[in-house]
Parts: structure tokens; sequence; C-alpha cells
């Protein structure tokens, strides 16, 4: 892993400081004031959510609204937009052709409980995150003893470094987790003769790389039934129904060959790219459980259970003919190459809760019916 000062490489430092410009409309319905109010512009972090937005936009539109209680969501022509899923993996997910401003439509009534989870604001989405730390430290080491062994103030200080987009304070605090860096069996080989390069890929607490082992990752797959050959002719999402989601560790193996993100993706994707797939039990409920909350204040509260929508899907089927093209993988906003080493995906383009989130498009032959 390239690293520069602090154990900091440069792809995490731009990976932390994306931002996606939104054009944000009151919903017409909402309005109650001619003429009605201007779209707020505002720059959102692709690391963030979109509910943590509500103290910058509610002001831009409080006196256009109608009495009542404000519930604040989000819709992209027309559909929902998932609160839990950080807004850089809405965007490279809803938008083929990356649309700048990203035009979005704000309610502050009407929440579609039957589409989207509860949310109670910031609450909701600090344990939403904390909940999927806790996942990935299950993944990563086979427990999470040391996210749920944080104290408060350190718990405080990491969530402040995610809404603040912090990252000297969040690889402070996260470096305590004692997940690592990924480092393969093949980079090691070539770290052997350069102790230069050995000291690079040390953890910025001093200790050595993770071993080769399972990576947590998101993979969304956007089914797509028409055909194009341009990202803009690229049919719009309508229904989370186009959207398969899927919660499948990789486990890096170490035969001493670089492992790239082509294998990673045959191993996510056994149904495009022919491979079988894995036993039930080699991806089960206990891999992806959370264990109990980390704030004993929250124990009574149902936020928690209302926003693990995503840990509650756990590992969604996805049906993909043989017939299947993949036409675009996303991550972070980045189109990779296939033949990247996947330690390097991980280490640089992961997410804050650990989380690899990989957007791919898929064609899909329709079946002829006759």
């Amino acid at each position: 892993m390239e690293s520069n000062k602090g154990g900091r490489s440069e792809a995490l430092k731009y990976i932390w400081e994306g931002a996606i410009p939104l054009q944000i409309h009151l919903h017409q319905s909402e309005v109650t004031t001619l003429p009605p109010p201007p779209p707020a512009l505002i720059l959102a972090p692709r690391i963030g959510y979109l509910p943590l937005l509500a103290q910058k936009i509610k002001p831009f539109f409080s006196n256009s609204l109608p009495p009542g209680v404000d519930t604040i969501w989000f819709e992209y022509n027309g559909l929902p937009l998932k609160w839990h899923v950080p807004t850089g993996v809405l965007f490279d997910l809803l938008c083929a052709e990356p649309e700048r401003p990203w035009n979005l439509t704000v309610h502050f009534r009407g929440y579609p409980g039957n589409i989207l989870t509860p949310c109670e604001g910031e609450d909701s989405v600090k344990w939403s995150f904390i909940n999927s730390l806790k996942e990935a430290a299950y993944i990563i080491n086979g427990n999470c003893k040391n996210v749920m062994n944080m104290s408060q103030s350190d718990q405080l200080e990491l969530w402040c470094s995610i809404m603040d987009g912090n990252l000297d304070s969040y690889l402070r605090i996260s470096s305590k987790l004692k997940l690592g860096i990924v480092v393969d069996d093949f980079s090691t080989q070539l770290n052997i003769s350069s102790p230069k390069s050995q000291e690079s890929t040390q953890n910025a607490d001093g200790t050595a790389p993770a071993k080769p082992g399972r990576i947590p990752v998101r993979l969304y797959i956007r089914t797509i039934n028409e055909d194009f050959d341009e990202l803009e002719e690229a049919p719009v999402v309508e229904s989370w129904d186009k959207i398969s989601y899927i919660n499948r560790p990789v486990e890096i193996h170490g035969d001493g060959k670089c492992f790239t993100l082509y294998d990673a993706v045959t191993k996510l994707l056994p149904e495009l790219f022919g491979e079988k797939l894995p036993p039930k039990d080699d991806v089960s409920r206990e891999e992806v459980e959370v264990g109990p909350r980390l704030s004993p204040e929250e124990t009574n509260k149902s936020s928690m259970d209302q926003s693990g929508e995503m840990l509650n899907e756990r590992i969604v089927s996805c049906s993909v003919s043989d017939g299947a093209e993949m036409k675009l993988l996303r991550i972070q906003g980045i189109e990779p190459k296939m033949e990247i080493p996947f330690a390097w995906v991980v280490n640089n383009l992961m997410n804050p809760e650990y989380f690899l989130h990989i957007c791919v498009y898929v064609k899909i032959q329709e079946p002829i019916t006759i």
C-alpha cells in the first residue's frame, strides 16, 4: 500500500475529500409559498449519508413547508433513496452517466414507510454505521470485540471524524480497532527485497499488515434489460426491484499469485462468470451477525433495529442468466481496470466502516416468448 506521512495513502485522501454537487428541489406538494423556493445547492461527501444533510437543507426550505412533523427523505426520478447507503454509492448506482449537479427531490412529509426503513435522524445513521463496523470486524477477525469495547469518547470521535470528513482523526481512532491493511502473498514477496516497501506497509500504529483473509464486500447489481452503447442511454431505475444486493465476503487466497479485482468479482458473481456458487455454509448468517449495541442508552430504542435494513437483508440471491454481460463496474466513482490488485482496491477504496462497496451494471437478455 502506497503511503505517506501518517500512513495515509493519496488515494484514501482523495476518497475522503470526494464530494458530489447536489441540486435539491423541495417537492411541489410541500411548497406553501409563492413563488416556490429555488433549489438548494450543496456539496455532499461521498462517504456521508443523505439524512446528515438535514441541518443544512432544512433552514433553506423551512419557510415553505406546511405544518407537521419533519421526517426528511430524498428521491431521484421518483425512486425513494435508501438512507443507510452511502451517498457516493447511490450516485454510482443510479447515475450511469454521472449527473452534475445531481438533481434530487427532498421531502419533509409523507415518509414512504412501505419502501424505506424509519429514520430518526442522525442517531439512526450513526448506529447503522456502527452496526456495519461491527459486522465488518466480525468478518475480518471472527469477532467484533474491539469495536464493542470502544470507549464512549473514541466512539464519539470516530463518528465526528465521519461527520467532519477528518481523515487524520479517523485514522488515529480506527487504528485502535486493529483491523489492519490487507497484503496478499504476492505483494509480500515483492516487499521481501525492499525494506523501504516493508516499512511503508506498516499500520499507523506500527503493527504488521493483516494477513490475506476475508474482505467485507457489499455488492450492488443493477440489472438492465435494454441494450445501450452510451452510458446516458441507460434506463432509469424506477424500483429497487431492479437492484440486487449481495453481502458476500471475499477471501484472498494465499497462493503466491496476484489476487486481482477480476478474481474478486469472479468469486462474488459466480452466476455471471460461470463458476459454481459456494455452499451455503460458506456464507452463513453467523458470519454477518453483529451482536449487541455499543451504547447501553440505545438498548431500549428501536432505531437500531429499524436502521439495519441492509444488515437484515443479508444475502439476496442474484439471478444472472447465461446471456448476461457486465456493462460497468464502479467503486468510489472510479471504473478500475480488472487486473488491478484487489488488496490495493480494498486498502484505498473502502468506506470508513471497512466495507468495500462495488456497483455493477449487468445487461441481461430477456427470454424470447413465443
